[in-house]
């Protein structure tokens, strides 16, 4: 199947490539081939590799898609086709419609200087900026053929910008929106720069809008330079057919902070590959996570924090719920290189089992070329804590609402690190709601979150 795989797509992108370079960006036109040469130097489609030991993407990726090549927008109006019912949360919400800018968004009251636009719009009206930071944090990924096929593929996305000392006091709300009457792969590209003391929160949503079979590559490359503070989060809530590819690749310059926040709370199965690059001395960065599976779900994270110069730290959490027959993965590696004295990093990675058929493979590491360093990484599975279960029957609670309690409180160590108060309440319900069993969708959406 491997050999078969790579070879369509060798023949799909000799096909597609004029399609591909019509109206993209120079700077993503001329490293297409030479992603796509990449990509198949490293095999294809990656499977039982280092780097997806736990996942195999080639039964995905062998199933037949009509491949997006061209903007196909929903009839449906903008205002109709989305909107976020997280009580009391005001942001600017962008769409994406199966990886393409959404034409109609509005960013007229944005701040002076701001710029968020197609990734096709910003290649040509700020081309020299464009072009700078294009590609700058993606090559973190060398070893990831998904990245790779992403810059073959990908034609447009969501291009913010946020200038010198600017504090953008409202967050950015990525919608990324999913809808097909077919099976359907696409790729989309963002682009995400702080400029020296600037400050950003971005919010990333992930939906289906039907039940159909998706498979969907999304990169994010961050750059983030001296000063400047981000906060990141991405919810990720899918059909149960749709399988997404998410990487989210950062570089920080000095001084600088990042906290990522990634929330899988449903889909058929979650790639969520981290790769973040502290490049200035004196920058921080939070990587947390929290994944809640059931069913036949899959949910892998891999993550890589690159401690390249000194005086920088550095702390990463991840939490996960298994059920039924889902499967959790989790590989973290925290890299320190030779000259990166006093580095602090500190690494964890605590799941629960609620079935005997649930499983989860962690795997965190430390690989450290310096000796003026502290860090310090672990891994706990376990299943529910007896000795407090019978804490709380003995105070008249019921078996089932004395087990989501304790799973809810287990998450919650994750969902109270949302700075965004309305935004960490929803979310809050919501991991509730799928901890019950219960469709995560907001009920109020205009959106139908099919599962």
């Amino acid at each position: 199947m491997k050999e078969k795989v790579l070879n369509d797509f060798k023949e799909l992108f000799q096909a597609a490539l004029p399609q591909l370079e019509l109206g993209a960006p120079q700077a993503m036109n001329q490293f297409r081939k030479v992603c796509f040469d990449r990509f198949v130097e490293l095999g294809g489609v990656p499977s039982h590799s280092e780097e997806y030991r736990y996942l195999n993407l080639l039964p995905k990726y062998g199933e037949d898609y009509n491949i997006v090549l061209k903007s196909i927008m929903p009839e449906t109006p903008i205002k109709e086709l989305f909107h976020c019912a997280v009580h009391g949360l005001v942001s600017y919400p962008i769409i994406a419609v199966n990886g393409w800018y959404h034409p109609e968004n509005s960013t007229a009251n944005l701040p002076q200087g701001v710029i968020c636009c197609s990734m096709r719009q910003a290649g040509e009206q700020y081309s020299e900026l464009f072009a700078k930071a294009y590609g700058k944090c993606s090559v973190q990924a060398e070893k990831d053929s998904t990245v790779w096929l992403n810059g073959a593929f990908a034609q447009d996305g969501v291009f913010i910008y946020i200038p010198k000392n600017v504090i953008l006091e409202t967050p950015i709300q990525i919608i990324n929106l999913l809808q097909a009457n077919s099976p359907l792969m696409s790729y989309q590209r963002n682009l995400i720069v702080l400029e020296s003391g600037a400050q950003a929160t971005i919010l990333a949503c992930d939906h289906t809008l039907v039940h159909e079979k998706f498979l969907h590559n999304c990169v994010t490359e961050c750059v983030v330079a001296d000063n400047a503070n981000l906060d990141y989060i991405q919810i990720q809530s899918q059909n149960s057919s749709a399988t997404l590819i998410n990487t989210v690749c950062t570089e920080q310059q000095a001084v600088s902070n990042v906290q990522s926040i990634m929330l899988s709370l449903y889909g058929g199965t979650i790639r969520n590959n981290q790769y973040l690059k502290l490049a200035g001395e004196g920058s921080h960065c939070d990587l947390y996570g929290c994944y809640l599976l059931g069913g036949e779900q899959c949910t892998d994270n891999f993550t890589r924090i690159d401690h390249a110069v000194p005086h920088c730290t550095s702390n990463e959490v991840f939490k996960g719920v298994m059920d039924g027959n889902s499967l959790g993965n989790f590989t973290g590696s925290i890299v320190v290189r030779p000259d990166a004295q006093k580095t602090e990093a500190y690494q964890a990675n605590n799941n629960i089992l609620l079935a005997d058929t649930a499983r989860i493979n962690t795997k965190p590491q430390l690989i450290i070329d310096n000796d003026d360093v502290k860090c310090s990484h672990g891994a706990t599975v376990g299943q529910i804590d007896e000795e407090a279960m019978f804490y709380l029957r003995s105070r008249g609670i019921g078996a089932d609402e004395a087990r989501m309690m304790m799973m809810a409180a287990f998450a919650h160590d994750i969902v109270r690190r949302v700075r965004l108060e309305p935004l960490r309440n929803k979310v809050a319900t919501m991991v509730e709601k799928r901890l019950r069993g219960e469709k995560v969708g907001c009920e109020s959406c205009k959106i139908a979150c099919n599962k």
